[in-house]
């Protein structure tokens, strides 16, 4: 199998393309720019451009018997700050993406939607796939309506669709600087000494998943004829005072956080239910919230050790 992963130089991204060279796939990775944290992989095909320019999108498609979405031009705490361009960036691109694929022939696509966000604030907990949809950023509202122009192109055109709905990802290589990953924040911040925020009193809870298990699902779903929306996480929630708290113990750097009025997009709970995935793809989430920031950790420090060498 040949696969296409877009965005696939990121940091979720960069995890599913080893995971899919480890099993023996051949891989072409399309993104607007390399990886930060290393150098291209010598087995990966590469090619640099945006998803947006589908006048493109045939050649990269070439070849290709299934495609892993993962590009996003927003995070949720950004997207509300121009839904239009959110939509711009992200919806119609995609569409586009969904008519290139159909011209080539490829009829495989795992997307990557969100678990976090697609729900709104949940009335059931864990959530569950068949919760309703009601979200309350734009970003959630643009997952939501790529996979149902997923659907429709099953529906009518017989695309083969996973949509993974994740939970909040972790692990290394996540961007040290930006908006997204709080674990990645702070144990940067932990590394060079930097006070962290907590924006709300630290109560909100969220389900905290390793990229290495995410890639994994994604690898099973490219494998699997199954189709539809599968939540991605670890199934447990951890609140983020219980995150400074592990990461206090791990650093060995007890923390004392500066916290900042809470953020009225942040949903207060948010934990993932993942029999589903389970069930379908015989896919267990195996790397433990400690053992997950210890290796973290290791990577931020290592990372930090190389950057003050290259001063």
């Amino acid at each position: 199998m040949k696969v296409l992963v877009i965005g696939g130089c990121g940091f979720i991204g960069s995890h599913v393309v080893d995971k899919c060279v480890q099993e023996g796939l051949s891989v072409r990775v399309m993104d607007t720019r390399p990886e930060l944290y290393r150098p291209p992989l010598p087995d990966v095909d590469y090619v640099f451009q945006d998803l947006s320019d589908h006048h493109r999108l045939a050649d990269a498609l070439s070849g290709v018997d299934a495609v892993v979405h993962l590009a996003s031009t927003t995070v949720p705490s950004t997207s509300n700050l121009d839904p239009a361009a959110d939509i711009s960036g992200n919806l119609i691109p995609t569409v586009r993406l969904l008519e290139a694929m159909r011209a080539s022939g490829t009829r495989k696509l795992v997307f990557f939607s969100s678990g976090g966000t697609v729900y709104g604030i949940p009335s059931q907990d864990p959530v569950p796939e068949d919760h309703p949809l009601n979200p309350i950023s734009s970003y959630g509202i643009v997952k939501a309506a790529i996979e149902q122009y997923l659907r429709m192109e099953q529906q009518l055109h017989g695309l083969e669709f996973v949509a993974l709905r994740p939970a909040n990802i972790y692990g290394p290589r996540q961007a040290q600087v930006g908006l997204l990953g709080v674990i990645g924040t702070y144990l940067r911040k932990v590394a060079e000494d930097e006070p962290i925020e907590i924006w709300g009193d630290g109560s909100v809870v969220r389900d905290f998943v390793h990229v290495e298990d995410v890639a994994s699902l994604c690898h099973r779903a490219l494998s699997s004829n199954t189709t539809g929306s599968f939540n991605a996480g670890s199934g447990e929630g951890t609140s983020i005072s219980q995150i400074v708290e592990i990461i206090g113990q791990t650093t060995g750097h007890p923390l004392q956080p500066v916290y900042k009025p809470g953020r009225n997009f942040d949903v207060p709970r948010v934990v993932l239910d993942i029999a589903r995935a389970r069930t379908a793809f015989g896919w267990q989430p195996v790397v433990s919230l400690q053992r997950g920031i210890r290796e973290t950790w290791d990577w931020v420090r290592q990372h930090r050790a190389l950057m003050d060498q290259q001063v």
